[in-house]
This record gives structure tokens, C-alpha cells and sequence, in this order.
């Protein structure tokens, strides 16, 4: 992996967790188990397999390659296992210790599902009657190595 491809990743991280803390911030106490019918997930399932995901991931950047299903937690610590996974997987890819997956393969498999639950909660949060605002995520403050809750405000929002 060139350090151009991990500097990308660990970029496409930080917007997985800019996008994720957007998704999450302020979600009202009903939302962790809101369903859309009757065999959905709840936006707290789909956090936790959000977790399994970043997890995943980084058991796949150090050549491990474990999975594991965790039991979902209550919605705050969900929240806080979701940044514990960003943390691990971007301190991985921030080292200078190898990474055996193919650049291509961690961005199509975990990185690229976790996203996609991610607009899976943003669309969770619209139906639940508590939305998300729209943003020019082009213009956002993004940062490699920025994946914790403390995320820069929003520079371009709209409804």
C-alpha cells in the first residue's frame, strides 16, 4: 500500500466518522429502537454492525481477518463503541506497521458497507420524524486522523 492509498483511507475514515457523528448527533432516546417494519433493524443494531464493521476492517489492514457479531448495546454506548472502531482502524493505517489487504479491498468491503449504514441511519432519522440537515459535503472540514465525536460544525447546510 503506497502512502498516497493509506492517506486516502485513513481521509475516507475520517469522512465515515463526520458523516457518522452527523447521523447521530442529537438523536432523540426513541430513535436507538425505531423500525421501519416489522424484520428492519433498529438504528442501535445497525450501529453495532456498523462497529463489527470498522472492526473488521481493521482486523483485515493487519492480516487477522476476524469477525465477530457483536450484541448491541444500549444507543450511548453504541455511540461510543462506533468511535472506539474508528480510533483503532485510523491509529492502524496511521503507524507505519504493514498492511497486507489490498487498499482496494478495505474501501469496496468494510469501509464502503459502513457508509452505506451510515445513509441507512440518515434515512432512519428523516422517517422517525427526527431529520438529519442536508450539507455540501464538499465543503465540509474534513481531516485524516479527525474520527472521534469532536467533529468540525457544519460549514454548508440546508433543508
Amino acid at each position: 500500500m503506497t502512502a498516497d492509498n493509506r492517506e486516502l483511507l485513513r481521509h475516507t475514515l475520517a469522512t465515515l466518522a463526520y458523516r457518522g457523528a452527523k447521523a447521530i448527533r442529537d438523536a432523540p432516546p426513541p430513535f436507538a429502537s425505531f423500525k421501519v417494519s416489522e424484520t428492519s433493524r433498529t438504528p442501535v443494531q445497525i450501529l453495532a454492525h456498523i462497529g463489527d464493521l470498522l472492526a473488521w476492517g481493521r482486523s483485515m489492514a493487519d492480516g487477522s481477518r476476524q469477525w465477530n457479531t457483536s450484541t448491541p448495546l444500549p444507543w450511548t454506548q453504541e455511540v461510543t463503541r462506533f468511535f472506539q472502531r474508528l480510533s483503532e482502524f485510523e491509529t492502524y493505517l496511521a503507524s507505519d506497521k504493514p498492511v497486507p489487504s489490498p487498499i482496494e479491498k478495505l474501501f469496496q468491503g468494510p469501509i464502503a458497507d459502513a457508509l452505506t449504514h451510515v445513509g441507512q441511519l440518515t434515512l432512519l432519522r428523516r422517517a422517525s420524524g427526527s431529520p438529519v440537515r442536508g450539507e455540501n459535503y464538499f465543503k465540509a472540514e474534513i481531516t485524516a486522523g479527525r474520527v472521534g465525536n469532536d467533529q468540525a460544525k457544519p460549514k454548508a447546510e440546508f433543508d
